[in-house]
């Protein structure tokens, strides 16, 4: 069995957004798609791999964000089947709704970021529920809810590696700052540390985020970012708390956080990634709401 990491250079930018690649026992699957913008760049490092496109029958989403989910619709017309979270299904089966939204926000530049997400049919797509598996090759990839940055998220397992998704956060590659990965609406601070909690107590050896790469000091990367979810959290809900409006907010954020990344050793190229990929804007709005909902 063997694991490719397939850069997908998100905006022509290396190290911000991955795809993985399955290999066992002369069946592969992929595990993320990412967006509709990267297709042809994840379709040459695929080749690039040393593998036909063709022979990729499963392909595992760990959330429908479209850096995650936007390309998945094109696989499954490829006649690969598609594994998802139930709550995750009928945005992949129509995706006019999520993608009316995403539209709204990034209005002009929605096609240049983002690309085209393409529907998939019903029959090429299946739910995956807590403790679901499916065999590919000669291993098994397990799925775990892991609600907290969304509701329909899932982790995907296989032996002693873990594919997070976004729930274990974003950290550029050779560096030690965390971002929390927070966009709207659905963070969740409570479910997001349990979600931390319960990959911490799985013992792991590698996790494999989506943003970006392979982490194998487990431990003390999930203990990090159990802390960073709690602090981003209390840190505006005080904003909140004090009167500040939404675009206060997201100041007061940038600010602190661009300052933690600093004392991390992160400069301004690396910054600039980070902006491109999990924005201090965006985040900040996802936990404004939050707070705002009372949660």
């Amino acid at each position: 069995m063997r694991i490719h990491t397939l850069d997908l250079h998100f905006q022509n930018t290396p190290g911000l957004i991955a795809a993985y690649l399955v290999e066992s026992a002369r069946e592969l699957a992929l595990i993320e798609t990412g967006p509709g913008s990267t297709l042809p760049a994840l379709r040459r490092a695929l080749a690039a791999s040393g593998h036909s496109e063709k022979d990729v029958r499963h392909v595992f989403v760990t959330h429908i964000h479209l850096d995650h989910a936007g390309a998945a619709g094109w696989w499954a017309g490829q006649g690969a089947q598609v594994y998802c979270h139930e709550n995750a299904a009928r945005h992949l089966i129509d995706p006019s709704r999520l993608v009316d939204s995403a539209r709204m926000i990034y209005q002009e530049r929605m096609d240049t970021l983002w690309g085209e997400m393409l529907p998939a049919p019903a029959e090429r797509v299946t739910v995956l529920r807590d403790g679901d598996s499916v065999r590919v090759g000669a291993v098994e990839l397990l799925a775990w809810d892991t609600p907290g940055h969304a509701r329909h998220h899932l982790a995907y397992l296989l032996g002693s590696a873990c594919f997070t998704g976004d729930v274990a956060g974003m950290r550029l590659q050779g560096t030690n700052y965390l971002s929390v990965t927070a966009a709207p609406p659905q963070f969740e601070p409570g479910p997001y540390v349990a979600s931390v909690d319960r990959l911490a107590s799985a013992g792991f050896d590698r996790l494999y985020l989506t943003h970006f790469g392979e982490v194998t000091d487990v431990a003390g990367h999930l203990a990090a970012y159990r802390k960073r979810i709690q602090d981003v959290h209390e840190a505006v809900r005080a904003d909140c708390a004090a009167g500040l409006d939404a675009g206060q907010v997201r100041q007061r954020h940038h600010d602190r956080e661009r300052a933690l990344a600093t004392s991390l050793g992160i400069q301004e190229d690396d910054w600039r990634r980070l902006e491109m990929s999990n924005g201090t804007a965006m985040c900040a709005d996802g936990v404004r709401l939050c707070v705002e909902k009372g949660r």
